[in-house]
């Protein structure tokens, strides 16, 4: 039995209540009226004028902002770019020094590599079969002398030696 009441209370509930036409077009008419009044002395024009500023303004300061973000990330690729230049150029400087050559001949970009290039240049410039000079590499000033003298010279000094 407690079933059976139940259900009744249950379809009372689900029961909705139908509207004319007349009756609709009357709330809609009513609510249409109220949002009327809300914007009663507001000039739609000037509402529009205002919203196509604003979204000038927010575009020219959306332009800005993109602008100021491409300098910033070119200035940030020099400043990587400068900074890279120098951890190279110190890293070439380095390895010439230790293996004896100018700096200016390395081209490599890694350490092995500017070291290898090194090396070759190093074998290159100074083969095994160079020369050595006996006496240190000193230079022998030319007096002004003529080459006949010279000759003659020399080979005093190679009789007697």
């Amino acid at each position: 039995m407690s079933e059976t009441v139940n259900q009744e209370t249950a379809t009372k509930e689900v029961e909705t209540k139908t509207f004319t036409q007349e009756e609709v077009n009357g709330i809609v008419n009513d609510r249409l009226a109220r949002e009327r009044k809300k914007y009663e002395g507001i000039d739609l024009d000037t509402l529009k004028s205002k919203a196509a500023k604003f979204d000038e303004m927010e575009e020219a300061n959306k332009t800005e902002l993109e602008k100021a973000n491409e300098r910033a990330n070119a200035l940030q690729a020099q400043l990587d770019g400068i900074q890279k230049e120098k951890e190279l150029t110190e890293m070439r400087d380095k390895v010439a020094k230790e293996i004896g050559i100018p700096s200016h001949l390395l081209t490599a970009n890694t350490e092995d590599e500017c070291r290898t290039q090194a090396e070759a240049i190093k074998a290159y410039a100074m083969p095994d079969g160079y020369p050595k000079v006996r006496d240190g590499g000193e230079t022998i000033v030319a007096q002004k002398m003529s080459t006949r003298q010279q000759f003659a010279d020399w080979a005093n000094e190679a009789l007697h030696n």
